[in-house]
């Protein structure tokens, strides 16, 4: 069966830049950004290949492995052409292997836009984008904008589609995630794998050419994280999963900075750490109401491994430690007074809910929390972006 129309498409784009990075051998800094942009193209193949078209991994690999010798041989000119040439030729023969054989079954477009988790990603995209209003401490510019968004976006919706991948085994044993995609067998594990890796490296090719490298190389070690760290390793073997792998969560603040300054500093910090406290509470709030969805999938969340009471006073600590974090960029003089307000008012309600739940276990309780925790980080990172609007 040939490749999906995701494999195939970044198979395409690789094939083109690579050309293109050929033909501008003598163009200077266009040649190497072309050069970057090839690569995570060529990766993407290699990793498809691998997963889900053995016969096209061979090529993919060599072609990659060329690619790199002949950036590595610049010192030569002969062998520096002789290697891309080659690399080249190999990148048209895997893209024609993945090319060839029999269609594979259509998808749904609304099953692929499912395997993007959009609810999820809305949240992650407020983030980056308030923290890119907060790096340029005003409105930036609006294609700077517009290509971050954009290119987080790729990257959020590739590691959300990768994750479907890995946890289709436990999304069959949970009611709430049964009827995902890739679950439910509406979507092969192969062509959900394809559209994860391409969208991951279209991520990688765009915020690298239109915003910088330093966004591009965050977005990525954040899909990274939560794909290999959290989703393959934490999520299945500890109670505190959740608390080392919110760090993926708290990445797209950083792309945001970065975007807007090319740097990180200590605000950009505070941003981070501010998602990273908030991920806990929210998180235990649903998995006190999933609790029993959890002991069938086998994964030790806190509410299975430590019980309720116990996820209840966790949930009262690090709302604490969040509330109290929230105040800290006031005192270095990061935000002003209207963030001050908000911060203080969110995070008052935030406390308040969360000690209600440490006296009353109800389920009730801990869905208003859930649902709470996801409106108080939007309008906590509004107040962020808007607070430099009105000094």
């Amino acid at each position: 069966m040939r490749a999906g129309p995701w494999l195939r498409l970044c198979a395409l784009g690789a094939l083109a830049v690579v050309a293109l990075v050929v033909a501008s051998g003598e163009l200077g800094i266009a040649h190497r950004a072309l050069v970057l942009i090839a690569a995570p193209l060529l990766v993407a193949m290699v990793l498809g290949s691998w997963f889900a078209h053995r016969s096209a991994f061979a090529l993919s690999l060599s072609a990659l492995a060329l690619f790199v010798a002949a950036v590595a041989s610049w010192w030569s000119e002969p062998l520096h052409l002789a290697l891309a040439g080659a690399a080249t030729a190999l990148t048209v023969l895997a893209t024609a292997r993945l090319y060839s054989g029999t269609r594979p079954a259509r998808v749904c477009w609304r099953d692929y836009v499912t395997l993007t988790k959009p609810r999820i990603m809305s949240l992650l995209l407020l983030t980056g984008g308030a923290g890119m209003f907060v790096g340029a401490q005003g409105v930036p510019p609006a294609g700077l904008f517009v290509g971050t968004i954009v290119g987080l976006g790729l990257a959020c919706g590739g590691a959300s589609a990768l994750n479907h991948v890995l946890d289709r085994d436990i999304d069959r044993s949970m009611g709430r995630t049964a009827k995902r995609p890739v679950a439910d067998g509406r979507v092969s594990a192969e062509l959900a794998l394809e559209f994860g890796v391409t969208l991951s490296a279209l991520s990688f090719v765009l915020l690298a050419s239109v915003v910088n490298v330093l966004a591009a190389v965050l977005a990525l070690v954040g899909n990274l994280f939560y794909v290999l760290v959290y989703t393959r390793w934490l999520k299945r073997s500890t109670p505190q999963n959740i608390v080392v792998g919110g760090a993926a969560g708290a990445v797209p603040p950083l792309v945001g900075w970065a975007a807007a300054t090319g740097n990180l500093a200590l605000p950009a910090l505070y941003l981070f750490l501010i998602v990273f406290l908030w991920t806990p509470p929210h998180f235990w709030a649903l998995a006190l109401l999933i609790r029993r969805d959890y002991e069938a999938a086998r994964i030790p969340m806190l509410p299975v491994v430590k019980g309720e009471r116990e996820t209840a006073r966790q949930i009262v600590l690090y709302t604490l430690a969040l509330v109290t974090l929230t105040l800290v960029p006031v005192a270095t003089g990061t935000f002003g007074p209207l963030y001050l307000v908000a911060a203080v008012l969110l995070g008052a309600q935030f406390l308040r809910l969360a000690w209600s739940l440490r006296q009353d276990l109800a389920p009730r309780r801990a869905g208003v929390l859930f649902h709470y925790s996801l409106a108080y980080l939007a309008l906590l990172f509004v107040a962020m972006a808007i607070d430099p609007l009105v000094l």
